[in-house]
């Protein structure tokens, strides 16, 4: 074989080789960042969570009934855990709650607020009409409290559920309304296209 010959055959060779090197490049490098690479900080304001499956739980309720979060199904829920008897800090939560909601605008009617009242104490009628269009639930026990986890207190988090049923975000204590409402945005833009499955 002459030089001539020769090198069409390393050309094609060497295209062979670069072809091959282009596409293993990205599963090599996307391997090396997934198990080496830890990301030092998230996008997220809030703590993202095990998700845990409520859509089933049945939380009964003090003046009769049940209540379940599948009666939510296809809205995202903000749930608040405090005792009728609404502090200051009860209050700022429902009031966050509220303007979250309407800061999402023609989503809005994707998000629900629910108040869990361990106590099973009637909150004061002024509060009811301040933050109308959240459910008040009042609990003949706290059965079924136990799966929202808190480092502490129940009553310092405002819990996020998905449109499936599953709680799996948590806004820590003084959270900051302006990176909820980032996160809140977020989620509904991604879930807009999601379609319920029928269990």
């Amino acid at each position: 074989m002459d030089s001539s010959e020769k090198k069409p055959a390393v050309q094609s060779n060497l295209t062979l080789w670069l072809i091959l090197f282009v596409c293993v490049l990205p599963i090599v490098a996307s391997s090396v960042l997934y198990f080496m690479w830890k990301p030092t900080r998230f996008v997220n304001h809030g703590e993202l969570l095990d998700p845990v499956p409520l859509a089933d739980v049945v939380f009964l309720q003090k003046q009769g009934g049940q209540f379940s979060f599948s009666e939510l199904s296809g809205r995202w829920s903000f749930v608040s855990i405090d005792d009728g008897v609404c502090d200051d800090y009860c209050a700022k939560k429902l009031y966050l709650m509220r303007q979250l909601r309407l800061t999402q605008g023609k989503y809005s009617d994707r998000v629900e607020r629910v108040w869990l009242i361990p106590d099973g104490q009637q909150p004061a009628p002024q509060t009811l009409a301040e933050y109308q269009g959240t459910r008040a639930i009042g609990l003949s026990s706290g059965s079924g409290l136990e799966l929202f986890p808190a480092d502490g207190q129940r009553t310092e988090y405002i819990y996020l559920i998905d449109p499936v049923g599953n709680l799996m975000m948590r806004f820590p204590p003084d959270a900051d309304p302006s990176r909820i409402k980032k996160d809140i945005a977020k989620l509904l833009r991604v879930s807009s296209g999601w379609r319920q499955i029928e269990r």
